[in-house]
């Protein structure tokens, strides 16, 4: 058993509706390395559940899992915004949503990120980021001017299985990631925590 796994085995299990995401996420999509997993999904309830956001975004749904994740602990009257580029998957998403009962606190839109980012108001007190990894410099730099004053940004993938240690060429995901990185360790800007859960998990917020 790796420790990955003995992380997975010791958290608490999914309930029912996410689980069923899961699976048919990978029947019918295939791309199980994209879904959030059961630690990634709880360490997101664990913060909406512990800052009780009233405008949660998420750039990058897939199929719907995360976003179910965070909108299953907001509290009443708070809501998600999620953006999907692919509209297969926006479809899969809002179907699992409906499903769970929760279509009333998460939006899925379509269309590119960049595009729904400017014409929301703000201010933003939870973002998470799990898209295009080429992507992500200029999500953050969207976000960041309209992160409520003790908001939080959300990256996953940031370790990105240690190719960040030495960036391959032609990985260009990977190589926007390490670049970021280390831009973000250093902006004055904003604290940032890299948390090695699963993939690696980076928190910021501002300085």
């Amino acid at each position: 058993m790796t420790v990955e796994e003995y992380a997975d085995h010791h958290t608490t299990a999914m309930p029912p509706h996410i689980a069923a995401l899961d699976a048919e996420t990978r029947a019918e999509l295939g791309m199980a390395s994209m879904l959030s997993g059961v630690v990634v999904g709880r360490l997101l309830e664990a913060l909406v559940h512990a800052m009780q956001p009233r405008f949660v975004l998420e750039i990058g749904t897939f199929s719907g899992g995360s976003a179910l994740w965070m909108a299953g602990a907001l509290p009443p009257g708070a809501r998600v915004v999620t953006c999907e580029v692919e509209p297969r998957h926006a479809a899969f998403a809002r179907r699992h949503i409906a499903a769970a009962g929760l279509d009333d606190r998460v939006e899925v839109v379509e269309g590119p990120a960049l595009d729904t980012v400017a014409a929301l108001p703000g201010p933003f007190d939870l973002v998470f980021v799990d898209a295009d990894k080429t992507g992500y410099p200029a999500y953050v730099e969207a976000v960041l001017p309209k992160l409520a004053p003790h908001g939080l940004i959300v990256m996953d993938n940031v370790l990105r299985g240690g190719a960040v240690l030495d960036p391959p060429p032609g990985d260009e995901g990977t190589r926007a990631i390490a670049a970021l990185n280390e831009r973000l360790a250093n902006d004055p800007r904003v604290a940032v925590t890299v948390l090695t859960v699963r993939d690696g998990v980076t928190l910021i917020r501002r300085a």
